[in-house]
């Protein structure tokens, strides 16, 4: 399923922080490869990515109690226009696409439990697993699993449903509430020989008992939280915050034909009336998606190295994919077949520690973000350029593939790639398009398609595919033998990598650059935005021009990361260059301007901005509900509660957030913090010794009531629980900082000092500990 994380490091006072959610699929429950949860001061809700559709054939219905009512289920008057008819109704005039459909990962990645659908040995097999012995049975065609519940003690549990069929498959298991859980022990569905036909934990290193956030039986481990939204079609979450419950809904339980090409009753209505030959233009009840990808592709003239576009893609092709192949959060569930992602989703920014500071997939952030980078999108190349969309295979195996469109007799010989034809090193994607492991076995390429550069994994400490090939040879090695083969010229190409990863670990010293690159109107859009992002930390009225310039970009991700270089503005400039926004076509760039602008009262808008705002606040209220599931979710309503001055919701938000996730640090934090601006500080202290009772060791909790002493005078236990949190994040050079100020007010100077030019070190172009050492030497 995927991976929760979260890791922010939370500043003083803590009102501004913002959560990410990061979700994954492949699978509701598993995943859990690093820490259960992932804040990063990201100015707005970003939360989740789940990943890939994969699911069943023409099954409607729902995991509540009664069937699906597609009919009621808060879809605009336009969109009831057409309703779903189900991937059987396709199949009359689309057989082969069907048939293509069939078997696939789209089509069997979720399926009701029964002898043909279950790959596991539940034979009485046993699994054991730091002390707890699981076992998997059957009774008769019924399916059941032995192991330890959300009261850590053994229970025999049903298996309701199958997830994902290749290289592993998960099982879901019935709980109050609507919730389906995903069992953290999956079957190695690969082949013997390939280490399969097994099962394994997809934490392997670690032990997760039922007091961990991320035990199978927890919220973390939820299908509808996590997966649902990628593995059905016409899905609606249906979660009921006042009662934490859900009532889920979905027209089929698979990725069928709707899920991506929408509602298709207008279709069939069209396809009753017309008589071929059919029309190729013109409103046949359902978007157009085609790729022309057989005909587009041509090489100009013999022995042209590469083939060129002559028959361009429509984007809604691609957009189609990118909702469930991506890293992002969800916006809202009213979305168009083909439109623009921005419209319903915000994508993850290629920052740490999601990606590797070249922009190079690090945790499992699937492959959008990954390709918008790659020069093949910059040229036209689509996903239906490689992949056939029914079937998901490739267009050709192997070379034959990239073969297409590169000359085979200029890429596809020793003379390029260097090793033996027909080896491994010979094959184009193993140089460009290197793979990791996720969910243990699930190895996924890097679809950004670069060329290595050994010579940045020196200065950049990132990975290049000649060297986790050859792991038992340096970077050094690699580049001196790139050298030999083609010259020096290889190392003089561009590249995006030192510019962001001076933007995260160079402080202030890298926001002329990371300027420029988001100026740059050749680069990517991704990288552009991520190049805005790095620098909203630093955001200074200098930075207002090029806010203002990246405003008007026509990439939606470039203007929601202008937006983000605004949020330090005062109110007036505030309010004459985002407000515009607020009536941007796409609706995660109107949500960012509302979230820029909501401390701003109507009445200082003007009456023409008015209404703009409060219908794009309704649709941040809208996304905040989608997400209100996830205690990052109530987190950000709270913030965003706050900032509206509407403190007793955010104090209810904070504390139902905790309530979520009792590990949730920032939650804590963020609660103390709106009693402290309540004149509450006392109540302050009591939620995060609360948290520090569940968390001895988080660095946000003791810096949170270090500062608290500070406030209450007592020096002594202000610097005892500072000193703590920057030696528990020594990462954090805002908490270096603090304790250096801290020394120096307990008359400390020379370790004050001390401190400041270790911190200096670690983190060079850092503003305060510039200022800091400045004013103390």
């Amino acid at each position: 399923m995927m991976t929760r994380k979260t890791r922010r490091q939370v500043t003083a006072p803590v009102s501004a922080a913002t959560v990410v959610k990061a979700s994954e699929a492949a699978s509701p429950g598993a995943q859990a490869s690093q820490k259960h949860r992932t804040l990063l001061a990201v100015g707005s809700l970003l939360l989740l990515a789940l990943v890939i559709g994969s699911v069943l054939y023409s099954m409607r219905g729902r995991f509540a109690d009664s069937p699906a009512d597609t009919t009621a289920m808060g879809i605009p008057e336009e969109g009831r226009q057409s309703s779903y008819v189900g991937a059987a109704v396709c199949r009359t005039c689309h057989e082969a696409e069907y048939r293509a459909w069939s078997g696939s990962n789209h089509d069997r990645a979720m399926q009701a439990t029964s002898p043909d659908t279950v790959l596991g040995d539940f034979a009485d097999a046993r699994f054991r697993q730091h002390g707890v012995e699981s076992r998997f049975y059957r009774r008769g065609d019924r399916f059941f699993v032995r192991t330890d519940g959300p009261d850590g003690k053994l229970a025999d549990y049903e298996i309701s449903y199958t997830f994902g069929v290749y290289p592993l498959q998960q099982y879901l298991i019935a709980f109050p509430g609507g919730r389906y859980q995903a069992l953290s022990i999956a079957w190695d569905s690969r082949p013997k020989a390939q280490g399969g036909q097994r099962w394994f934990h997809l934490q392997p290193d670690r032990r997760v008992d039922h007091k961990d956030p991320l035990h199978w039986s927890g919220n973390y481990q939820n299908w509808a939280l996590q997966c649902a939204e990628c593995h059905s079609t016409g899905l609606r979450k249906g979660y009921d915050k006042t009662s934490n419950t859900y009532h889920t809904t979905y027209s089929e339980i698979s990725v069928a034909c709707e899920a991506c090409h929408g509602q298709g009753s207008r279709h069939v209505e069209w396809a009753n009336r017309v008589r071929p030959p059919y029309p190729a233009q013109g409103d046949i009840g359902l978007s157009r998606l085609g790729s022309n990808w057989n005909e587009a592709w041509k090489f100009p003239a013999d022995g042209a190295r590469v083939a060129m576009r002559g028959n361009p893609a429509d984007p809604a092709g691609m957009n189609v994919c990118a909702p469930c192949h991506a890293r992002r959060s969800t916006l809202s569930e009213e979305r168009k077949p083909g439109a623009v992602l921005e419209d319903s989703h915000r994508l993850a920014m290629l920052t740490a520690p999601n990606y590797h500071a070249d922009g190079q997939q690090r945790e499992e952030v699937y492959v959008w973000a990954s390709f918008l980078q790659s020069k093949m999108w910059q040229s036209g190349v689509t996903c239906m350029d490689c992949h056939d969309p029914h079937s998901l295979q490739t267009r050709a195996a192997g070379n034959a593939l990239c073969n297409r469109c590169h000359n085979d007799t200029v890429y596809d010989v020793p003379g390029h790639h260097r090793h033996l034809s027909g080896s491994k090193g010979a094959q184009c994607i193993n140089c460009h398009m290197p793979t990791q492991n996720y969910m243990v076995i699930h190895a996924r390429q890097d679809h950004s398609l670069r060329v290595p550069r050994p010579d940045l994994s020196l200065s950049l400490e990132t990975p290049n595919a000649c060297n986790q090939c050859h792991r038992d040879r340096k970077p050094e090695w690699a580049a001196s033998a790139m050298d030999r083969w083609y010259g020096t010229s290889w190392r003089d190409r561009s590249s995006y990598g030192p510019t962001l990863h001076a933007g995260a670990t160079r402080g202030v010293l890298a926001l002329p650059d990371l300027l420029d690159l988001a100026r740059n109107t050749v680069a990517p859009g991704i990288i552009r935005a991520t190049a805005a992002t790095l620098a909203q930390s630093h955001a200074t009225p200098a930075t207002l021009q090029t806010a203002r310039q990246l405003l008007t970009d026509p990439d939606p991700l470039v203007r929601i990361a202008a937006l983000g270089l605004l949020a330090p503005a005062p109110p007036q400039i505030r309010i004459q260059t985002a407000a515009p926004l607020l009536s941007d076509p796409l609706r995660g760039v109107r949500i960012e301007a509302a979230r820029i602008l909501a401390d701003i009262p109507a009445d200082r808008l003007g009456a023409e901005r008015q209404a703009a705002q409060a219908a794009a606040m309704q649709e941040y209220q809208v996304a905040l509900d989608l997400e209100a599931d996830w205690p990052s979710g109530r987190l950000n309503l709270g913030i965003l509660r706050l900032r509206q001055g509407r403190s007793d919701e955010a104090v209810a938000a904070f504390e139902q957030a905790i309530v979520l996730d009792p590990l949730f640090g920032p939650a804590y934090v963020n609660l103390a913090d709106a009693l402290r601006q309540l004149g509450r500080d006392a109540e302050g202290e009591g939620v995060l010794r609360r948290g520090l009772a569940h968390m001895p060791r988080n660095a946000d909790l003791h810096h949170a009531l270090g500062l608290m002493f500070v406030r209450q005078g007592d020096q002594r236990a202000a610097l005892r629980e500072l000193s703590e949190a920057a030696r528990l994040a020594p990462d954090n050079p805002r908490f270096l900082y603090v304790e250096a100020i801290a020394l120096h007010s307990a008359g400390r100077r020379g370790e004050a000092l001390a401190l400041l030019h270790r911190a200096n070190q670690r983190h060079p172009g850092n503003i305060e500990i510039l200022a800091a050492l400045t004013a103390l030497q």
